[in-house]
């Protein structure tokens, strides 16, 4: 046991008992990376948790929020927690109330203290609930701040521990035999189990169903001794009755094609079950399908699958049109469903942002209606509560209007919540008349609320990427200047993934009638502070350039106004001097990809320049200037990493490859740059920005 483990057991068992929860649960967070880890159980056994002992801290869970804010957060019923958390309450569709209260080691937060109740208990919190909750806290974080220095609390090799409130007692080698009699006379067997999964009491009948007997089943695990329980509805039923307290039950089939029932009820030390065995003329479809209530679609083990992969998507979708193709996909045919149409509020009015199934006219008709116009998606969105309308009398009967251009039958209309903010409503709408069971009802409500973040974020991404792009385009030159005898091409492209702004950057200065500076850099990271370093860098290269300093001396100048503004950002940079009427160049490099030179009617090579220091981290860096000739008809290449670096690809061998995309002949520069960057390496999807700037000297000015 970890040295903390007894510590924490007690207060953990102690504020159980004190505050009548049957769920206990201790996380603590892991020192290496941003997760909490389950470290101790009570009331729930160790194979049913599987999902819930790694949390990542920035989900959407009441224990990672606790953590995150510092601060108690207390979820009276399945109702709220659909509301707040709906991913969530998607895992877990069951009813309860639950507390996460953060353990505060100092003023470091360790870890989440979860209590959960049966949904029954009242909306409040008690004050000896709440002070029993803060005692266990404080103890808690009074045990982790005495760690030893070398002590790891929590991590990926700790131990779940699983307690019980009481000692477990022994398995009974010999139950009573009259309890065992009169379970078997009613073709009825009886099994119990503790919170490690072990079997504590077995009848006859019921050893016969486990096909064994009770000697031997004595002590073991369950779904060690009946694999062909390891089913995700038998899982899913004993969660729930774990979770909720309340009686559940389910069908089984044994590998012999044996159908069983089981009921199941759960106690603070585990579960009890009762097996009855069915006949094939007594089943139905609820026990050969375990169909979830109102849905008539999937049984509930898939459907559940299909939502969590939804969740999933949703957090890697980046557009409004990805989103909505994610919800139509995997929730239009669990519900059944015929259409959808997602609508935000936007300037007091609703803007439908996409749908599927709706015909176009009627979608004009509503796209943005007031927000104060009597519809059902504009009174969704007012006051935070789903609506539901079973059949056309029941939405005639509140909106007469609407219900006269809607052809469909029935409807659900979801609100689309984000932190306590309503940013519109999803519409779900069906073909034929549809009951919204209460189970329904909860899951369609928290999918909406994964929608609703899903939007938020990407409509956040492409406000923030079209801003980073606009500002990006303002700091480049707009256009270059011509230079008699001197053909050029500028290429910019922006990484496909990710946000913010690049710090790639190129640029031409015109020095006299037959000169030019050519420029390109990378600015380390993609923000706005990046941008405006970027701007910074220009200036001062431009201004140094014009003013008659070599390029060695001008990145060194360049080098030294960086360290003065004090900025923990550094610069590549490639600067050339290319003189048309000498035919030659000189350049100078601060830690930046060498350029690719071809001469006329030969192959392309890297030019082997000098490289200082990046710009930014040596005030008496040196930037060493080379010489080389330019002659008439020779092209010159300056390019970022962007275009030859890609996951396993030596550099080297990505510039030779570069180099060898040049043509040995004069080509239109506008085109070979367009060439040269379908053949950058995962062209189609590509981490970071691409510049390149291309030079080539005419052979006749003009």
């Amino acid at each position: 046991m970890p040295w903390h483990g007894a510590k924490l057991d007690e207060v953990l068992l102690r504020s159980v008992r004190e505050t009548g929860a049957h769920i206990g649960v201790v996380f603590l967070k892991d020192e290496t990376e941003p997760v909490l880890i389950m470290d101790a159980v009570v009331g729930l056994p160790a194979q049913i948790i599987r999902p819930w002992t790694r949390i990542q801290l920035e989900t959407g869970t009441p224990a990672a929020a606790s953590v995150r804010h510092r601060q108690l957060i207390w979820v009276p019923n399945h109702h709220d927690l659909v509301r707040r958390f709906p991913s969530t309450a998607l895992a877990t569709p069951y009813s309860f109330a639950m507390v996460a209260a953060p353990i505060m080691a100092g003023y470091h937060a360790r870890g989440s203290f979860v209590l959960v109740w049966p949904e029954s208990r009242p909306d409040e919190l008690a004050p000896h609930e709440r002070e029993a909750i803060a005692h266990a806290c404080h103890d808690m974080g009074a045990v982790l701040q005495q760690a030893p220095p070398d002590a790891q609390p929590s991590g990926p090799t700790g131990h779940l521990r699983v307690l019980v409130p009481e000692p477990a007692p022994a398995p009974e080698r010999r139950p009573d035999p009259a309890v065992s009699g009169y379970l078997d006379r009613l073709r009825v067997g009886g099994l119990s189990l503790d919170l490690l999964g072990r079997i504590t009491f077995v009848s006859d009948t019921a050893a016969t169903f486990l096909g064994g007997d009770m000697a031997e089943l004595l002590g073991r695990s369950l779904w060690e001794v009946a694999e062909w329980l390891q089913d995700p509805l038998v899982e899913d039923r004993c969660r729930a009755a774990l979770m909720t307290g309340l009686p559940s039950s389910c069908s089984a089939r044994s590998p012999e094609g044996h159908t069983v029932e089981l009921h199941l009820y759960p106690e603070p030390s585990g579960l009890t079950l009762r097996i009855t065995p069915l006949e094939a003329d007594r089943l139905t479809p609820w026990h050969t399908h375990e169909l979830v209530e109102g849905r008539g679609g999937l049984p509930r083990a898939h459907a559940s699958f299909n939502f969590l992969q939804l969740a999933a998507a949703l957090t890697r979708a980046l557009n409004v049109d990805e989103i909505i193709d994610l919800v139509a996909d995997h929730v239009l045919p669990v519900f059944k469903a015929k259409a959808l149409a997602i609508l935000i509020a936007e300037g007091g009015r609703m803007r439908i942002t996409g749908s599927r199934g709706y015909d176009r006219d009627l979608l004009a008709r509503f796209d943005g209606l007031p927000i104060t116009s009597r519809t059902p998606a504009e009174d969704v969105t007012r006051t935070g509560e789903p609506e539901f309308f079973s059949d056309w009398q029941e939405l005639n009967e509140r909106y007469p209007q609407a219900a006269h251009y809607d052809r469909m039958a029935a409807w659900a209309f979801l609100p689309l919540a984000v932190h306590d903010e309503v940013i519109g409503a999803c519409v779900l709408a069906f073909p034929e008349r549809h009951p919204f069971g209460p189970e329904e009802r909860a899951a369609l409500t928290a999918l909406a609320g994964l929608v609703a973040h899903a939007l938020d974020r990407a409509v956040r991404h492409d406000t923030k990427d079209q801003l980073s792009h606009s500002l990006q385009k303002a700091l480049l030159p707009r256009s270059l200047p011509d230079i008699p005898g001197l053909d050029v091409a500028a290429c910019y492209v922006p990484a496909t993934r990710g946000l913010g702004i690049g710090g790639d950057f190129y640029d031409l200065i015109r020095l006299t009638e037959t000169s030019a500076a050519a420029v390109i850099g990378d600015v380390q990271g993609h923000n706005v502070t990046a941008a405006a370093l970027m701007g910074q860098v220009r200036t001062a290269i431009h201004a140094n350039a014009v003013a008659g300093a070599n390029p060695g001396a001008v990145l060194k100048n360049t080098n030294r106004l960086l360290i003065d503004v004090d900025t923990e950002l550094f610069t590549s940079c490639l600067l050339i001097y290319v003189d048309l009427q000498l035919r030659t160049l000189r350049a100078a490099s601060a830690g930046h990809p060498p350029p690719l030179l071809r001469p006329p009617n030969m192959p392309a090579e890297p030019i082997d320049v000098p490289t200082g220091l990046l710009l930014g981290i040596d005030p008496d860096a040196e930037y060493p200037t080379l010489q080389a000739p330019f002659p008439p008809e020779a092209l010159l290449a300056l390019y970022t990493d962007g275009l030859v670096e890609a996951p396993g690809v030596d550099l080297d061998h990505g510039i030779a490859n570069l180099a060898g995309q040049l043509p040995r002949t004069s080509e239109d520069l506008q085109r070979l740059g367009g060439r040269l960057l379908d053949h950058v390496p995962h062209a189609s999807q590509h981490a970071d920005d691409i510049a390149l700037l291309l030079l080539e000297h005419r052979a006749k000015p003009g």
